[in-house]
């Protein structure tokens, strides 16, 4: 499948240059990780063949190597257009988002996704149609599915998302926004995998096949139509952040073990939702129709 030499020479490039460093604006590059590869283990062999045949020949057909490069350019000139796709913003404790109120001119995450899922779907047409990178389109797609799935990528105009929510985490200075996008998960990591990821991916993967979230995953990859459900998923994201992010939460307090108790299975279950509905939108885009989901590899 033709892709554009020249955009693929840049884009490799762009990651050899940029993998040294990360912005913190979204799932950490753990949880954007996590999603990623429980979206791969997911895949069936005809998504599995595209997604390797779109990636750049110096990842190995790992997929998760370069999920959190759409945060990495996200200020560089040629990409600064993506930086409102990242996120959404909801009116102040009105805890609902609106498509038409708030992804205005289709520049939100839940748009992004829409739009990227369109440009896939000409992979299978057979012919290289320069309008679209689709190597570009894949890993946007699959780094803004993480996007859309954490809480408070969906949150409030007035404090961005609880961005200027200035917190401690446990001991350190922190902001809200933060906290979900990666203090939580480094604190799991640390105190439970003795900071081993790939041992949270299988915890994850368990619980996925057949543990605490099994008999859930069929309703969560439920999607007649793949251009609605971003709305939907987004909803969930900011439902969430209204019962459990913001509440109780004011400025300078101190969050520790009870925080972080009642939240981590929150942020646990929504990576994994991220990964089986990115799995399910590749497996459909690239030819597998049924929305199954097999057993991870």
């Amino acid at each position: 499948m033709a892709t554009g030499g020249g955009h693929l020479r840049f884009l490799v490039s762009i990651f050899t240059i940029v993998s040294i460093w990360h912005l913190g604006h979204s799932w950490s590059k753990e949880g954007h990780i996590l999603t990623c590869r429980i979206a791969q283990d997911l895949l069936g062999p005809e998504a599995t063949h595209a997604v390797t045949n779109l990636l750049p020949s110096n990842v190995d057909g790992d997929l998760s190597a370069l999920c959190t490069w759409p945060d990495q350019i996200r200020y560089w000139y040629k990409f600064r257009w993506t930086s409102p796709l990242h996120f959404i913003d909801t009116p102040d404790k009105d805890c609902t988002f609106d498509y038409t109120r708030d992804c205005p001119d289709d520049k939100c995450v839940a748009g992004a996704i829409q739009n990227f899922t369109s440009q896939l779907m000409h992979y299978r047409e057979g012919t290289s149609d320069r309008r679209y990178n689709l190597t570009e389109s894949l890993l946007f797609l699959s780094h803004f599915m993480g996007d859309i799935h954490q809480p408070m990528h969906i949150g409030y105009t007035s404090d961005k998302g609880g961005n200027t929510i200035n917190v401690r985490w446990f001991r350190h200075k922190s902001n809200l926004h933060h906290v979900w996008d990666r203090e939580i998960i480094l604190t799991a990591l640390k105190d439970y995998y003795e900071k081993d990821l790939d041992a949270f991916q299988a915890d994850l993967e368990n619980n996925v096949t057949s543990g605490i979230w099994a008999d859930d995953i069929k309703s969560w990859s439920d999607c007649d139509d793949l251009f609605s459900c971003p709305t939907k998923w987004a909803t969930e994201s900011i439902n969430l952040a209204c019962r459990w992010a913001y509440k109780g939460v004011t400025e300078g307090e101190t969050l520790s073990d009870e925080y972080f108790d009642s939240r981590l299975p929150i942020v646990t279950k929504r990576i994994a939702q991220g990964g089986v509905r990115l799995a399910m939108i590749l497996n459909t885009v690239f030819g597998e129709h049924d929305h199954e989901i097999p057993s991870p590899t």
